[in-house]
């Protein structure tokens, strides 16, 4: 006897349909599994016979044959295991075949029948709603995860027995619902604001900087001696950073379902993520691969800030691997089997000490050589500098600023008028996929970003004088449309353009 359960699997971050056919007939008595199954796919033989048999059902002692449709993509982990079973039970007509209809079964078992949790659940609901799919049987600790897609019935199961007396009507299990907009309240209400803007003294210039690059999302690298704060300050800068859209969040939760990063009791990602990989950390690491490709530490700042303390001590390697995708948003992973795309549309946020002592240029502390200096600073790459929008020097702070009892502005402060500036760039590109001025494309720079006669002077002299490429000077005009809307000017001004050339210009004490 024949019969076909829908099931899914992941491609990247999206999910993609898998048929589950089963046939049933006479002859030596085994289980052969086809359709490109990898080894994790190939062990559910014995997890769902035994299950089957733990569950009070009796595992047929026939030829059993499974084909995992289609059979040209490599199927990959336990996730097959629940419609496998289910399909072997409908073969043995002890499951209404009619309630498979429009029904999509995804989980791991258990060898006691238990279904276990599976990572992947929300991009794989998401697209069986797509694909006109009405419900979705998942594992119970994935199912507040699954029910944030809207227009589809997910229900979650906690073992087999119960799938089957669910699938045969014998019990009826409620559709989980979800409150989006509860979900994110929830989050904003009990955000503990631990640390806070309020704990830095002094350094207004880098406060300033931080406040530019939460507004327009742009690069920042923060350039000073040991002790100086740059940590502390990026630490703080989730504080200000704009609130998640629904659209963004739901990006950033398929990227963390994959990576199996979400907790049980959570249904969405309603932070932006902020990611502080080790310096250690490697190419594979930060960029994403392995055998079966996965998402690495920039994918997972996606729509977030990746914070790399103490630059010139990562490997020029894993640096240099930034470059495409701080350009295109995006990185793509190639293997043999398929090529994979992630976005990694992030924040990056860098600190670096002037030099190997970190005293440069205090000659009475500093010891370095002038090639020691430059063997340095060369770790970093122009062509990576060049796409950091914002360059700022962090001073030592003096004891009398330390000291000072004035109240300091808080990080509500600052991010009231963050989100100001970013409810600006949200009405000025409504129509387009875009939430931030630096991912304005060179287009849409010439129509959002344009100069008056006398910003168009003082930027061909900046660019003359400090031998600016055409990427630099795009990326200046971007943080000039950024200081313009935290400032509520609907035209970018001499003075906003001056603010943004200036962060252009602080490093060439160093890298010049």
């Amino acid at each position: 006897m024949f019969n076909r359960v829908y099931s899914a699997a992941l491609m990247g971050i999206d999910g993609y349909m898998v048929g589950v056919e089963v046939d049933i007939s006479s002859g030596f008595p085994r289980l052969d599994l086809v359709g490109l199954p990898d080894s994790a796919v190939k062990e559910s033989i014995e997890r769902v016979r035994t299950s089957i048999n733990n569950s009070g059902f009796q595992f047929p002692c026939k030829r059993i044959t499974v084909n995992l449709a289609p059979a040209d993509i490599r199927k990959e982990g336990p996730a097959f295991d629940l419609p496998i079973a289910i399909g072997i039970l409908s073969c043995m007509e002890l499951i209404d075949n009619n309630s498979l209809d429009k029904t999509l079964i995804i989980g791991e078992l258990s060898l006691n029948g238990e279904v276990q949790k599976v990572n992947g659940i929300l991009p794989i609901v998401y697209s069986a709603y797509k694909n006109g799919f009405e419900r979705c049987i998942i594992p119970i600790d994935n199912v507040d995860e699954g029910a944030v897609v809207e227009g589809i019935d997910v229900i979650g199961v906690s073992n087999l027995s119960q799938v089957v007396k669910l699938l045969n009507n014998n019990v009826k299990i409620e559709p989980k619902r979800i409150d989006i907009e509860k979900l994110f309240h929830e989050s904003w209400d009990n955000e503990e604001n631990i640390i806070d803007f309020s704990d830095i003294k002094g350094q207004e210039n880098v406060r300033r900087a931080l406040e530019i690059a939460a507004a327009g999302a742009h690069n920042v690298l923060m350039i000073g001696p040991p002790g100086s704060g740059k940590t502390m300050m990026a630490k703080r800068l989730p504080t200000i950073l704009p609130d998640l859209t629904f659209e963004e969040s739901i990006e950033i939760t398929k990227i963390y379902s994959v990576a199996g990063l979400l907790r049980k009791d959570q249904a969405l990602v309603t932070k932006r993520p902020f990611r502080a990989p080790h310096h250690t950390v490697s190419n594979s690491a930060l960029t994403g691969g392995g055998r079966i490709p996965r998402p690495g530490e920039i994918s997972l700042s996606h729509n977030g800030v990746l914070f790399l303390d103490e630059m010139p001590e990562f490997s020029k390697n894993v640096l240099e691997v930034m470059r495409q995708p701080l350009e295109d948003g995006k990185v793509t992973i190639s293997r043999v089997n398929a090529t994979i795309t992630y976005p990694a549309n992030f924040m990056l946020v860098a600190s670096l000490n002037p030099c190997p002592c970190g005293y440069y240029p205090d000659r009475e502390k500093c010891s370095c050589t002038p090639l020691q200096i430059k063997r340095y600073l060369n770790k970093i790459s122009g062509p990576l500098l060049d796409r950091i929008d914002l360059h700022v020097e962090a001073n030592n702070v003096n004891y009398n600023e330390l000291n000072n009892k004035k109240k300091m502005e808080t990080s509500k402060d600052i991010k009231e008028r963050v989100m100001r500036a970013h409810k600006i760039q949200q009405e000025r590109y409504k129509d387009s996929k875009i939430y931030f001025n630096s991912m304005l494309s060179a287009a849409q720079i010439e129509k959002y970003c344009q100069l008056d006669d006398k910003s168009r002077v003082m930027m061909k002299l900046a660019f003359e004088k400090l031998d600016l490429s055409a990427r630099a000077y795009h990326r200046i005009l971007k943080v000039a449309r950024t200081i313009a809307d935290l400032d509520s000017k609907n035209d970018i001004e001499e003075k906003h353009l001056a603010e943004a050339i200036q962060y252009r210009s602080l490093d060439r004490n160093y890298f010049d």
